[in-house]
């Protein structure tokens, strides 16, 4: 049938009933899980059970279990665990997975360690297998019930923390089949069996996530690569995703109306709904980012943090309609549940309702100018608030919230429903180099909005375009991204936008590039066709690797030996890589290195970018000469078929007219 797996935390409600089922979690050093149910009316069926009855909640608690029930939907749940162990709608028993234990149906879940222990290596008597902590299934040990009446159930499941279990549950103190799957208007396919995974149907390619399909159950499947990963989206775009099961039609969506609780901004990519069938719900993850995103905590260090509500919505089908009609009433379910963000039913002080909350507006403006005189609209801009920080530092921020918007086509933006606190602003710009942060530490108070009015970001800019690759918009997307080998493709993405998501492209590179490495000519080359999307490392003949050298070929006119020119290089990603850059001469010391940098696994993991990266180069103009002129980029590391970089940008700067003597 179906499951749904919380990793981290989740909130869940029920549609096309009369009811919503949401779960909160707070982790602090005082943690837990707050499950709400509050009985609503739909508009789409308010007219025809004008004469029934309005269902009220019902709540038993028995020695195992604790069971919530309007009447149309009945949810069973672990006691005190608080786990999800059955959902019954629509004349289906149990939407959960009834083959799976019942603490692996809907669940929470954390992977920690102790402070010094991750990644040391000697795991299992393996003296190069790392250790990568400890994984905690956060079950409760005490229920309680905060809220009973017709209209709201919440109850409350808590584990506190005990210091003697030191090394064994996570030290914090915890309160708590579908084979059509939709996670975008344009990612959405029927999906294989989780049996067609496993040997002899399954066959493991480079990952255990990867997994060839050789003799899947359905044949349709034959030849595909299903991998998770291909699957992953931006925290921006995980507002609506789930499955969709044939007999009887039903919908089973995950709806998150805020992200203000995941870590690390709204371009952070998380896993959501995959292959199992399997819908999950992460609020903290490494994926994407790596070591950076590890949250880490002092001695004696006070933390808290709210998770969620995420809710989770049924609807079903009367009439011969296929899926794609169940999953446009859950993204108008959405489009509701963002417009009521934040709830007022949480029985919680530390979940604030929009009262309590504070707003930000202000216009944010460019001026770089080398492109014009005057400031223009910061048209697109992703404009938020975090923890205070250096420029930037929003990316690698996972303790605290982050409240995020877009700006529109005058630069305007306004940052509604913050929690109280310190913040700063932060933004970033499509179309333009780097980071903006406001200055002024901004600090929110309960029911005050706050004007910053214009903001006037000046990118890093030191001289006039001699010559650009790409677009500064944070991904290599723009660059040439090749076609699967026919051995590892996935349907979904054949004729795709998201063409990267595919299988084995880093092993296209040296196809592609048989005799040498990329060379790309200013003037003459397209960076949509000759510039491949990732610098990968170059598989050998004996199953080796070795680091690549790609060159840019320019030329300039008139050169000042007396001047100083910049190379400004902007990284989508990079991991386990340093780049170096070197001119006119691939033997000389490098001009620049970045030394090691980056653990994203992007390569791996089917993305196009992970975390920022924003060099500066400073050339001398001794450097280089009238005529042509060439740039190496090295990447010398190449242990394994995944480290590399991906570009987003590069713009060569001549000097400043008013300090150089010459007119490049």
């Amino acid at each position: 049938m179906n499951c749904l797996c919380f990793s981290e935390s989740s909130y869940l409600s029920l549609a096309y009933s009369h009811f919503m089922l949401y779960i909160l979690l707070k982790l602090t050093t005082q943690n837990q899980i707050d499950i709400s149910i509050v009985p609503k009316q739909f508009p789409e069926i308010a007219e025809s059970s004008l004469n029934m009855p309005y269902p009220s909640v019902r709540l038993q608690i028995q020695d195992q279990y604790v069971v919530m029930d309007n009447g149309i939907v009945q949810v069973n749940l672990s006691n005190p665990g608080g786990t999800v162990t059955g959902i019954q709608y629509n004349g289906i028993d149990n939407l959960l997975e009834v083959l799976n234990n019942e603490t692996d149906r809907g669940y929470w879940d954390v992977v920690w360690n102790l402070p010094g222990r991750n990644g040391t290596k000697g795991y299992q008597g393996n003296p190069t297998k790392k250790f990568k902590g400890y994984l905690d299934r956060m079950e409760g040990t005490k229920l309680k019930v905060v809220v009973e009446n017709e209209e709201q159930v919440e109850l409350s499941f808590t584990r506190i923390w005990d210091p003697s279990l030191k090394g064994k549950p996570v030290p914090l103190t915890i309160d708590k089949r579908f084979h059509y799957m939709a996670i975008a208007d344009n990612r959405q396919r029927f999906m294989p069996l989780p049996e067609d995974r496993l040997p002899p149907r399954g066959q493991t390619l480079a990952y255990p996530e990867a997994v060839r399909l050789v003799n899947p159950v359905e044949p349709e499947f034959t030849g595909e690569v299903d991998d998770k990963y291909e699957y992953s989206s931006e925290a921006k775009d995980i507002r609506v995703h789930g499955w969709v099961s044939a007999d009887p039609p039903v919908g089973f969506w995950q709806i998150t109306p805020s992200y203000e609780f995941r870590s690390a901004g709204p371009s952070k990519q998380f896993l959501n709904s995959h292959d199992g069938p399997t819908s999950l719900s992460v609020f903290h993850s490494t994926h994407y980012a790596g070591e950076d995103l590890i949250m880490k905590f002092g001695p004696n260090e006070p933390w808290k943090k709210v998770y969620g509500p995420v809710f989770m919505y049924l609807n079903f089908l009367t009439n011969e309609e296929g899926p794609n009609s169940l999953w446009e009433d859950a993204k108008k379910q959405m489009m509701n549940e963002v417009q009521t963000w934040p709830y007022d039913f949480p029985a919680s002080v530390d979940f604030p309702s929009s009262d309590q909350r504070g707003n930000v507006s202000g216009r944010l403006l460019v001026h770089d100018r080398y492109i014009s005189e005057n400031p223009t609209p910061g048209i697109g801009s992703y404009v938020g608030l975090a923890l205070p920080g250096d420029v930037g530092s929003w990316q690698r921020e996972c303790k605290g919230y982050q409240f995020w918007t877009v700006a529109n086509e005058d630069g305007c933006f306004s940052i509604k429903n913050v929690r109280t606190g310190v913040y700063n602003l932060y933004a970033w710009v499509p179309g333009v180099i780097g980071d903006y942060r406001y200055d002024v530490v901004i600090n929110i108070t309960a029911g005050l909005g706050i004007d910053v009015g214009n903001l006037v970001y000046e990118p890093p800019r030191d001289g006039p375009t001699l010559w650009e690759i790409g677009i500064p918009d944070r991904t290599a997307a723009e660059f040439y991204v090749p076609d699967p080998n026919p051995l590892y493709i996935n349907k979904l993405y054949v004729n795709h936008p998201d063409r990267f998501r595919q299988y084995g492209l880093w092993e296209r590179y040296a196809e592609l590039y048989p005799d040498g490495d990329l060379v790309y000519m200013i003037g003459n080359s397209d960076c949509r066709k000759d510039w491949f999307f990732a610098q990968v490392t170059r598989k050998t003949n004996n199953n080796t690797y070795e680091g690549t050298t790609w060159q840019i070929k320019f030329k300039l006119d008139n050169v000042d030996e007396s001047a100083t020119y910049k190379l400004r290089v902007a990284l989508a990603t990079a991991h386990s890589s340093e780049l170096q850059v070197r001119i006119n001469d691939p033997m000389a010391n490098p001009l620049f290195t970045s030394g090691v940098i980056g653990k994203d696994n992007t390569i791996a993991r089917h993305g196009i970018h992970g975390l920022y990266w924003l060099f500066e180069v400073k050339v001398p103009g001794t450097h280089v000469v009238e005529g042509n002129n060439t740039i190496f980029l090295t990447q010398p590391l190449s242990k394994s078929p995944f480290q590399g970089i991906m570009y987003d940008y590069i713009r060569l700067e001549g000097p400043s007219p008013s300090n150089s003597s010459k007119n490049p």
